[in-house]
């Protein structure tokens, strides 16, 4: 059973709604955030592939690395495994991306069955392939397969909008604020969608990029 899904803009204001009633805190932030995003996108290898590009680079050069991929259609298994070291060193993957990006191509993974395997069954599954921790795997799941009941407590981001939101000492570290979201079930991925609209609105109004 995969639970609740997030398919539609007004399933996150359904949401959003929930939250707002059931913690003051979270409906002060929601007059700031505004209307939250859907940020839905295509879930399988590519999606996955992406988020490994991503890892530790900035946004640009993810970007440009990731448009030499698909120029050169190396965003499918049998692609990146044909390409082999040489052809993706070409397109900007480091050593270690390669590594990663090999070992997605080779996990063999079922996406169709992924999409209704329990929100825990695709945490694991997609962290037992090298490359992919928890973080990556619970972003994946909130915004390619829409499960609305998943957080990313290890998200710096999602951290210091949590330290703001509850007017916090301190960011609270992944453990602490996995705890916290425990209050925002069957929710929390509308709950992350929030912290991620309130914090690029909070840093945006203190002129922070």
């Amino acid at each position: 059973m995969t639970g609740r899904l997030i398919e539609t803009d007004a399933d996150v204001a359904e949401g959003a709604a929930w939250l707002a009633q059931r913690d003051p805190a979270l409906a002060r932030a929601l007059e700031v955030a505004g209307p939250l995003p859907l940020r839905r996108r295509p879930d399988g290898f590519a999606a996955l592939l992406n988020a490994i590009i991503g890892q530790q680079v900035s946004v640009a050069s993810a970007n440009a690395i990731w448009a030499r991929l698909e120029e050169g259609g190396l965003i499918t298994p049998t692609a990146v495994t044909r390409a082999e070291e040489d052809g993706l060193r070409a397109a900007g993957l480091s050593r270690q991306k390669i590594l990663y990006a090999c070992a997605l191509a080779e996990a063999g993974i079922d996406y169709d069955a992924l999409r209704r395997a329990p929100d825990a069954d695709v945490i694991t599954t997609l962290t037992a392939v090298k490359g992919i921790g928890v973080w990556t795997a619970e972003i994946y799941a909130m915004f390619a397969l829409g499960r609305a009941d998943v957080f990313a407590p290890g998200d710096l981001a999602l951290q210091e909008a949590a330290r703001m939101i509850f007017d916090l000492p301190d960011r609270p570290k992944e453990n602490a604020l996995r705890q916290m979201a425990g209050d925002w079930s069957p929710w929390r991925a509308v709950a992350a969608r929030l912290f991620f609209t309130y914090y690029r609105v909070a840093k945006g109004r203190e002129g922070i990029t």
